[in-house]
């Protein structure tokens, strides 16, 4: 599935973009009224426009790209600060690249456990896209990555965690206190034929499929 199509068209070239992250701050501000004033709307804003503005795949995308990013931050530190509930657990998938492995695991859990866990994605230093690899490898059991995009690991993306899933961004993954970690060492995706790929796939399906059963143990069918 071709991922333009979640993003919406594409933005030309802006000489400015100040007016553009005025109306991305005034629809986040009135999303996120009960939480945070305009100010730090306004200030999230700007950073993730920042963070990402080097790529120009968010250069072709800026408004859809920066309003989500600024969205799940705002988002994730009103879980992690305790402002609003956490009625699921949450898992955040980290890689390098945040464009192969934590992609692709991420998407099947989602397809897994649904609404009952949230389910985030970063990376130590984000790629440009999500690999064709990743697209491949979903749409072959008829799933994709939705609206997911490359982004790097912000602090309150990682509060609000309950469990980190590395993926071969090694020490470039910090350690937030009081989050369980797992290191899932599986190869990268990039250097594998698509047999190789695919069988990858199988075992991190297998690895979900345990994470699912031990977060949501009344989802385990009964013995």
């Amino acid at each position: 599935m071709d991922e333009s199509a979640h993003l919406g068209r594409s933005t030309p070239p802006l000489r400015s973009t100040s007016a553009l992250l005025d109306r991305i701050t005034r629809r986040l501000a009135a999303r996120h009224r009960r939480s945070f004033s305009r100010e730090t709307v306004e200030r999230y804003v700007a950073e993730c426009a920042h963070l990402l503005s080097g790529r120009a795949r968010v250069r072709t995308h800026l408004p859809a790209l920066v309003e989500r990013f600024a969205d799940q931050r705002l988002s994730a530190l009103t879980r992690g600060a305790g402002l609003s509930p956490k009625p699921v657990p949450e898992v955040l998938f980290v890689c390098t690249e945040n464009a192969g492995r934590s992609q692709l695991a991420a998407a099947l859990m989602r397809h897994r456990a649904a609404d009952a866990v949230t389910v985030t994605t970063a990376g130590s230093a984000p790629a440009d896209d999500i690999s064709p690899v990743v697209r491949r490898l979903l749409a072959e059991q008829d799933l994709d990555v939705g609206e997911e995009f490359p982004k790097p690991l912000t602090s309150e993306i990682l509060q609000a965690a309950d469990v980190v899933v590395t993926l071969g961004c090694g020490d470039a993954c910090p350690v937030q206190p009081g989050r369980r970690y797992l290191d899932w060492d599986l190869p990268d995706l990039g250097g594998l034929d698509i047999e190789s790929a695919r069988a990858m796939r199988d075992a991190l399906a297998l690895r979900v499929e345990g994470l699912v059963r031990e977060l949501l143990p009344e989802q385990a069918p009964s013995t």
